[in-house]
């Protein structure tokens, strides 16, 4: 894993105090940044390999920043902290390569864990990925490259690595959602419930799609 500093973004105090927190075991030295002026002003004077961003912030919001962030620093990753943003919001964030999202509240392991997920996907091998775990990482590594059709087929790859596990046709109907088509989006969400209906990230996702205010995050899974 990478040494780059990490970076978290928010206007709340006590966000900023438990991700640093969460983060110092893991030996990474953590900067954090109050709104997104501040965070752009750091981005340009330190090297960075993952930013934690929250999408409501007063003055320029998350999505302008993490517009930004993907025309000027398309390395680093992006994980997106939210507590009430609408599918929309969700949905654009994906489009501009937000590499997960975490949702408030949330444990110190959740933090560490995501991660090291999220950096452990520079390091896949993409020629040889070819077990179900690492072609479901490599496809996230493409939605953050907003590599969209190229992580839609890696997805289809590792459903043939192990057509069981839910996870993949989720991923599948977030990357329908990003297409705009959410008839297929509400299909591959009930199909990943089909293989397991306790697979909460697909009944959450499902039922935020469906419901008449749409509000939540995408969930992306984070499958063992």
């Amino acid at each position: 894993m990478g040494k780059k500093a990490f970076l978290i973004v928010d206007d709340e105090k006590n966000i900023r105090l438990t991700l640093s927190q969460s983060l110092e075991p893991m030996g990474i030295e953590v900067k954090t940044a109050v709104n997104g002026e501040e965070a752009l002003q750091m981005l340009h004077e330190k090297q960075f390999g993952l930013v934690f961003l929250d999408l409501k912030m007063p003055g320029m919001d998350g999505l302008d920043v993490l517009r930004r962030i993907r025309e000027e620093w398309p390395g680093i990753r992006v994980i997106i902290i939210t507590a009430h943003g609408n599918v929309e919001t969700a949905v654009e964030a994906m489009k501009l390569g937000a590499a997960d999202f975490i949702q408030k509240p949330f444990s110190p392991a959740e933090i560490r864990e995501l991660s090291t997920r999220v950096m452990e996907r520079e390091f896949i091998d993409e020629q040889g990925a070819a077990d179900y775990r690492s072609l479901i990482e490599l496809g996230k590594r493409h939605i953050s490259d907003r590599k969209f059709d190229m992580a839609g087929e890696t997805v289809r790859k590792s459903i043939a690595a192990d057509p069981a596990q839910p996870e993949a046709y989720n991923l599948l109907a977030a990357l329908s959602e990003i297409r705009g088509d959410e008839l297929a989006a509400q299909k591959f969400y009930r199909a990943a419930l089909d293989i397991d209906p306790t697979f909460e990230p697909a009944r959450s996702n499902l039922d935020r799609l469906t419901s008449w205010n749409k509000f939540g995050r995408i969930d992306l899974g984070n499958g063992n």
